[in-house]
């Protein structure tokens, strides 16, 4: 009972604390503060006032709430805070820190590489200014025109044109104030307030806009404000009042920063983004579930050169469970091969894509990562009509054995060069026979996937070095440092990969060592690699022929016992190899984490880690295996004893069960 009075007590006195200076109450303190000298009566009065203040932020938040203090925790990841009721009101998903970590790392990588672009773009309007200023000047002294008069003017009005010609993005791409005002402001007062002088009448790039489309708790749109600088305004939108309110009474009990930097809106979010076109340079999208109705508006409101932060739950959607419904989501059709998750991943971005090309937009992905339960893209927008062009370029379909699982991309066009236009062309095709050259069985067709690189390896290596120089600020510094590693391994032109255990399950034989098979890939002439997710998947540029005559070189050295004709492995290993495989071991057959015994793959913190109960469900015993028994046990007892009558009491067999 001391317990929760003093919690009670604790979590009012921080709650007052860093609500003080939303409600500010102290208008007697501004009449006080008007004279020079504080007397010994003005003290007083500041006193008697701020704890009349106390008084009312503590009825205030009592009223807030309507329940007892009690029912609230206070949960902390990173450095912000945030009251989770026990209830289960308002969605909070343990398990996504690793996402929000990562997302933290991105976006701190696009802040100072938008900063870095912002002044190269500078720099070279300013050298542009120069030379033509340059040709004025001449100019000017070809036809006798006194400099003194007229230069002074000139330079006013091209650095008014150079305002001029700037892109509303670029201008003020964080600001709800149309730019050709702010233009004309500028402009008309550029001959008294500014000088050409280095430095000085730059345009001034704004503070990055984040928008949250689905920020339930706040607890993402809070980490963003606190911790990662660079920041201007975070929008955090739910359509879920009882969300809304829960981020508002968060934004209060994290102090000023998140108080002077956050806003929460209830509102759809998708009309929100719609109404405010271009006007963010990072939008997020973590919905419970699949995000495919929200990217027609986020593409929109996403500025150029901003960064789309999308993740998607659906997994059974997105590998293979529904393939109709994938279609119907996502345009695309999945196939269920040892590669689905990375897949998934590319059919994501090929439906992002898809989105942007309808208003002359285009992505570049930046990092895509499947994780724990779900994928997560990170992809720059730009728009270009001529840039989008080459999206056929960047999309292939996918030809699946149903024998031995070989995989073949067909890409859906193709381009000529002749001189210097270019000509596009749909692809050429197929470029598999009707029945598979290596088992003779069928092919499957699924697709259209992303196949360009998903990854930016530049991106990628200053992430992780950024991580690893902020390790503490990292709650799940271990998960992702060990996936930006595994990331920064994987050939970045290389789409999907094979799985050596399906290959030898195919064929009914012993496995070689991950070392002995990239050795023998590498001896071949082509590259290989590791993939972040599966640990025993394998990307490599040999074509399906060369990794089966490595296989059959396998087999002959480590013989299997006699399979049935017809069988798929049957029919591969009736075939001599056309390449001796030299499995020596090879010198980079090894990445240097693995050189390193750097730690790539990490197992689950806990138990029951995975997506956890919709918010405003009821817990009840069905739930045992997806939170835990001591997760449901603790629920079900509160709800005892808050209504012993009206419900039926639990009893531990009914829970195990």
């Amino acid at each position: 009972m001391l317990f929760a009075e003093r919690r009670a007590f604790n979590l009012q006195l921080k709650l007052s604390s860093s609500t003080r200076t939303t409600i500010n109450p102290f208008s007697l303190l501004k009449h006080c503060s008007s004279f020079t000298a504080i007397t010994t009566h003005q003290v007083n009065c500041e006193e008697q006032h701020k704890e009349h203040t106390l008084n009312s932020i503590l009825h205030y938040i009592s009223l807030t709430m309507s329940t007892d203090l009690n029912d609230y925790k206070i949960i902390k990841e990173g450095e912000a805070e945030i009251l989770m009721h026990a209830k289960n009101e308002v969605f909070y998903n343990k398990t996504q820190v690793n996402n929000r970590d990562i997302s933290i790392a991105v976006l701190r990588e696009f802040i100072s590489r938008r900063k870095q672009e912002h002044e190269a773009t500078l720099s070279k309007r300013k050298k542009g200014t120069q030379k033509v200023s340059e040709n004025e000047s001449v100019k000017e002294e070809a036809e006798e025109v006194p400099c003194e008069t007229t230069s002074e003017d000139d330079k006013t009005n091209a650095k008014c044109e150079v305002e001029g010609n700037t892109s509303p993005e670029e201008l003020e791409p964080s600001s709800t104030i149309k730019g050709s005002d702010k233009i004309a402001e500028e402009c008309s007062t550029a001959g008294e307030q500014t000088d050409l002088t280095e430095g000085k009448g730059q345009v001034e790039l704004k503070p990055a806009r984040v928008l949250e489309a689905l920020s339930a708790s706040g607890l993402r749109s809070l980490r963003y404000a606190r911790e990662v600088e660079g920041i201007g305004q975070v929008v955090a939108l739910d359509n879920d009042i009882v969300s809304v309110e829960a981020c508002r009474r968060n934004i209060k009990f994290n102090g000023s920063v998140a108080i002077s930097k956050v806003e929460s809106h209830h509102v759809d979010a998708r009309v929100y983004m719609l109404t405010h076109p271009k006007e963010f340079d990072v939008v997020d999208l973590d919905p419970y579930g699949s995000p495919s109705v929200f990217l027609d508006s986020a593409v929109q409101s996403v500025a150029d050169g901003g960064i789309l932060m999308c993740t998607a739950t659906d997994m059974a959607v997105l590998c293979g469970g529904n393939g109709e419904v994938c279609y119907s989501k996502y345009g695309s059709y999945p196939l269920r091969g040892k590669y689905c998750h990375e897949m998934a991943l590319r059919i994501l971005l090929a439906s992002i894509e898809s989105h942007a090309n309808r208003y002359k937009r285009y992505i570049v992905p930046v990092l895509s990562v499947q994780m724990d339960f779900y994928v997560r893209v990170f992809v720059r927008i730009y728009s270009s009509a001529s840039a989008m062009k080459n999206t056929p370029l960047k999309l292939s379909y996918v030809y699946q054995c149903t024998g031995c699982d070989s995989f073949h991309l067909q890409p859906i066009g193709r381009t000529i060069s002749k001189n210097t236009s270019v000509r596009y062309l749909p692809g050429y095709g197929p470029v598999v026979p009707q029945d598979c050259s290596d088992c003779g069985k069928k092919f499957v067709m699924g697709g259209p996937i992303w196949s360009a690189p998903i990854h930016d390896q530049d991106w990628v290596g200053s992430i992780l070095a950024d991580v690893k120089s902020m390790k503490n600020r990292y709650p799940a510094y271990d998960r992702i440092s060990a996936v930006l590693t595994t990331v920064s391994e994987e050939l970045p032109d290389v789409p999907l990969f094979l799985s050596l255990h399906n290959l030898c399950a195919t064929l009914k034989c012993t496995s070689p060592s991950a070392v002995m098979f990239r050795s023998a890939v590498i001896n071949a002439g082509y590259r290989i690699s590791g993939t972040h997710v599966n640990p025993l998947g394998l990307k490599s540029d040999a074509p399906m022929d060369v990794i089966w005559d490595i296989m059959r070189c396998w087999v002959k050295n480590h013989p299997v016992k006699a399979q049935p004709e017809d069988q798929p492995g049957s029919v591969i290993l009736a075939k001599e190899p056309v390449l001796q495989a030299n499995f020596a071991r090879a010198i980079s057959s090894l990445s240097k984490a693995q050189a390193k015994k750097v730690v790539r793959f990490l197992p689950n913190p806990e138990r029951h880690w995975g997506p956890k109960l919709r918010a405003g469900r009821q817990i009840t015993s069905k739930h045992v295996s997806l939170l835990g028994p001591a997760a449901v046990n603790g629920a079900l007892n509160h709800e005892d004893d808050e209504d012993p009558k009206s419900k039926k009491p639990k009893t531990d067999n009914d829970i195990t069960s």
